[in-house]
This record gives structure tokens, C-alpha cells and sequence, in this order.
């Protein structure tokens, strides 16, 4: 491959790093044509990008970003696919259930919500995450619970107080 090539693909990396805020690093070999094609259709279904890359190309690429992934260059051996997504666990969840019927792929390393994720044992971990706008959410929901107490409270309190007034209002 000609170093142009190289920086092509590089950049192609980089610019894919920046336009979705997760990645996930998967050992894909030992798919057949077939189960690739699949593999890939349920990635598009699901909006997650994958492509495969050479292992060093990725290295280069993540050291031109801002942040430390140093950690993750040690699993960065064999066939590489990439599989970028903005939502946190749909690849993780397209992993684990490709992965059933399959041995492939397997994860070999993440980076999601701003933290790396490093082995297959994360698998579970990453399939549990919730999206940040999942967790805003929940968070709403929560802070809206207590509220709806206190005016549901406040609103039968006033008729009732407003009833004990007028009672000892009609005694004198």
C-alpha cells in the first residue's frame, strides 16, 4: 500500500473517530462471505458502521485524536473490524446476539461513554450501558416523581384545610 493510500485510509479513520462517539474494536476472522454479509446488513439495519482495518492504520489514527487510548493498542492483533455507533450498547447487543449463532465477532475493545473498555468480559458491561439521553431520562422521571407528590399533596391539602377553616369559622 502506497503511503498516499495510507494517509487516505488514516484520515478516513480519524474523520468516522469524530463522527460518531463510540467504537467498538472486533475480532471478525473466520466469517465466511456470507456470514459477512450478514453481519454487515444487521450492522446497517442498525445504524452502526463497520469497517475493517489494518491494525496499525487504526494505531496511527487514534494517535492524531485527542484522548489516551493507549491501553487499547494491545488488542489490536489480527482481523480488525471497527463498528462506530452513537448510541453506547447497539453494537455490544449486536455482538452478543451475532456472536450466538457464530463464534465471530468477538470484542476485543471499546470506547464508549468516554471510557475504554478492554476484553471479551466487558461484552456484558457494554450490553448494560444506557445512552446519555437513556440516563436523562431516567433522571427526569425521578425528579418528576417527588414533585407530582408534593402539588398532588398541596393541591387535596387546600380544600381540605379550606374545609377546617370554614368549619371553625361557622363554631363562632
Amino acid at each position: 500500500m502506497r503511503k498516499e493510500d495510507k494517509n487516505t485510509v488514516i484520515n478516513d479513520i480519524v474523520a468516522s473517530i469524530n463522527e460518531y462517539s463510540h467504537f467498538y474494536v472486533t475480532d471478525a476472522a473466520g466469517l465466511n462471505a456470507e456470514k459477512s454479509s450478514n453481519l454487515r446488513r444487521e450492522c446497517f439495519k442498525k445504524d452502526v458502521k463497520m469497517v475493517m482495518v489494518k491494525n496499525t492504520l487504526l494505531q496511527k489514527a487514534l494517535e492524531q485524536i485527542e484522548g489516551d487510548f493507549e491501553e487499547m493498542y494491545a488488542t489490536f492483533k489480527g482481523t480488525t473490524a471497527v463498528l462506530f455507533s452513537n448510541t453506547g450498547n447497539v453494537p455490544a447487543k449486536l455482538i452478543k446476539d451475532f456472536s450466538k449463532a457464530n463464534a465471530k465477532p468477538t470484542l476485543k475493545s471499546a470506547y464508549v461513554e468516554e471510557s475504554l473498555y478492554i476484553g471479551e468480559n466487558q461484552l456484558e458491561a457494554l450490553c448494560n450501558i444506557k445512552s446519555k439521553e437513556e440516563v436523562i431520562a431516567d433522571v427526569i422521571a425521578l425528579l418528576q416523581s417527588p414533585m407530582k407528590n408534593v402539588v398532588s399533596a398541596l393541591q387535596s391539602g387546600g380544600s381540605t384545610i379550606h374545609g377546617l377553616l370554614k368549619t371553625l369559622g361557622e363554631k363562632e
